[in-house]
C-alpha cells in the first residue's frame, strides 16, 4: 500500500462565489472571522470588490488529487489597480516606479480588502503534511503570477508566515497598531486599577461625562441585530450612514455598499458587536462595529451624526473592553492608526508585511527605506515604553 503524500493541483478563481463555503472556512484559522466566506462573500455580493474599487479577485486553489479531491490551501489574492483600501502605504514606491519610467499598477496583494488585521494569508489543511505541500506550491504559484506584474505584496501577516515568505526573499516591512490585551483582569474595575493615577483619573472623567449625559449605549449582537420585522436592515442601515459620515469629514472612500452592512449584519450577526449611541428620544448618534472570533475582538468602523464630547471613546473603546472582559477575551484589535488610544490601555505592537519586486533598482530603494523606517520604529517603541500608562511592576 503506497503511503505518498497525494500531489497537489493549483487552480486561480476569480469569484469566492466559485468555492464551497465549507471546504473554504475549514481552512480558516479559528480566531480570524475576516478569512470567514461569509465576509469575503459579502464583499463580493454587495459590489465592494471589483472595478469600482480596483480589488480584483485572483484566488489561488490547492487541491489534493484523490476522489473526490480535497481542498488543502488557498491564497485570498487580488490583482490591484490602485493602493487603496491596504493600509500599508506604498503610495511611495509607485511615485518612485513612475518617475523612474516603471509600471507600478497593476500588481498583486494578498490582504483582507479594507481590512488591517493581522492573520494568515496562506490558508491550510490542518494535516501538516498536506499543508506542508500545499504552502510551497502555493507559494511558488503566487511569484510565478508576480512575474507578470511589477510585485507582489502579502499584508499584515503573521510571525511564522512572515520568516517563511523572507527565506523565500521577500523583503518585510515593519509597521505598529495600538492593541489591548488582557493582562488578567476580569471586569473594567480591574483594568482600571492597572492604569497610573493621571490616567486613572482621565479616564474616570470621560466616562463620567457619557454616564451623565442624555446618551444611551447598548451592545448588541447575534438576534439584536435585527430590529424588527418591518425593519430587519435598521441596525445595518444605521451603521452604514455612521460609516459614511466618517469618510465624507476624512475625505475617505467609502469602499463598502450599504448592502456590505445588511449582508454581514444577517450573515455574521453571532460574530458583530455593534455599539450604538442613542439620544434622550432614541435616535441614533453614534456607533461602532466590532467583529469577533474566539477571544479575539476587532474594532473597525465608526461614526457619529451628532458631536459629544467623550463619546468616541465610550463607544469605540470602553464598552468594547467592558464587554471584551466579561467573556474573558484576550486581544482587542481597534484598528488602523490612533495615537489616542495609548493612554486608554491600547499599546503599540508590531504588525508586518511582505514583498517581492521584481525590478532590481526599485527593489533595493525600496529595501533601504524599510531598514530606516523600521529604526524610527524602534526608536518610537523606546519612547513608548517610558510613557506606558499602566503602573510599573513593583
Amino acid at each position: 500500500m503506497s503511503h505518498e503524500t497525494p500531489s497537489i493541483r493549483i487552480e486561480i478563481v476569480d469569484s469566492f462565489l466559485k468555492i464551497e463555503e465549507s471546504a473554504w472556512n475549514a481552512l480558516v484559522a479559528h480566531d480570524f472571522i475576516f478569512a470567514d466566506h461569509r465576509f469575503l462573500r459579502a464583499l463580493e455580493e454587495s459590489g465592494s470588490l471589483g472595478k469600482r474599487t480596483g480589488w480584483h479577485p485572483q484566488i489561488l486553489l490547492a487541491w489534493a488529487e484523490g476522489s473526490p479531491e480535497q481542498l488543502v490551501g488557498a491564497i485570498p489574492l487580488f490583482v490591484k489597480t490602485n493602493s487603496y483600501g491596504e493600509y500599508i502605504f506604498d503610495w511611495g514606491w509607485a511615485n518612485a516606479a513612475e518617475q523612474a519610467g516603471l509600471s507600478y499598477y497593476p500588481k498583486l496583494v494578498s490582504a483582507i480588502p479594507f481590512t488591517p488585521a493581522t492573520g494568515p494569508k496562506i490558508l491550510l489543511s490542518q494535516d501538516a503534511l498536506m499543508a506542508a505541500k500545499a504552502r510551497e506550491r502555493l507559494i511558488e504559484k503566487s511569484l510565478e503570477l508576480a512575474n507578470e506584474v511589477s510585485s507582489l505584496h502579502f499584508l499584515f501577516t503573521e510571525k511564522n508566515e512572515t520568516e517563511l515568505l523572507r527565506e523565500r526573499g521577500f523583503l518585510v516591512r515593519h509597521s505598529f497598531q495600538y492593541h489591548w490585551r488582557n493582562r488578567g483582569w476580569s471586569n473594567f474595575d480591574e483594568y482600571l486599577n492597572a492604569f497610573r493615577s493621571k490616567r486613572r483619573s482621565e479616564i474616570r472623567r470621560e466616562r463620567s461625562h457619557v454616564a451623565n449625559s442624555p446618551i444611551r449605549i447598548r451592545c448588541l449582537t447575534g438576534a439584536e441585530l435585527t430590529a424588527s420585522e418591518k425593519a430587519p436592515h435598521e441596525h445595518a442601515d444605521t451603521m452604514f450612514s455612521f460609516y459614511r459620515s466618517t469618510t465624507e469629514k476624512m475625505g475617505g472612500h467609502s469602499y463598502l455598499t450599504r448592502d456590505f452592512f445588511r449582508r454581514v449584519f444577517s450573515t455574521l450577526a453571532d460574530s458583530i458587536l455593534f455599539v450604538l449611541a442613542t439620544d434622550e428620544n432614541d435616535v441614533p448618534v453614534a456607533g461602532a462595529l466590532n467583529f469577533f472570533k474566539d477571544t479575539t475582538l476587532f474594532g473597525r468602523y465608526w461614526g457619529c451624526l451628532e458631536d459629544h464630547k467623550n463619546l468616541h471613546f465610550e463607544v469605540c473603546y470602553y464598552q468594547a473592553i467592558e464587554w471584551a472582559l466579561a467573556r474573558g477575551f484576550q486581544l482587542f484589535e481597534a484598528g488602523a492608526q490612533g495615537e489616542h488610544k495609548f493612554n486608554r490601555g491600547f499599546t503599540p505592537e508590531l504588525t508586518l508585511s511582505c514583498h517581492e519586486l521584481r525590478h532590481v533598482g526599485l527593489r533595493e530603494a525600496v529595501a533601504d527605506f524599510l531598514e530606516r523606517e523600521k529604526e524610527s520604529i524602534d526608536d518610537l517603541f523606546k519612547e513608548y515604553r517610558e510613557h506606558d500608562p499602566f503602573k510599573r511592576p513593583s
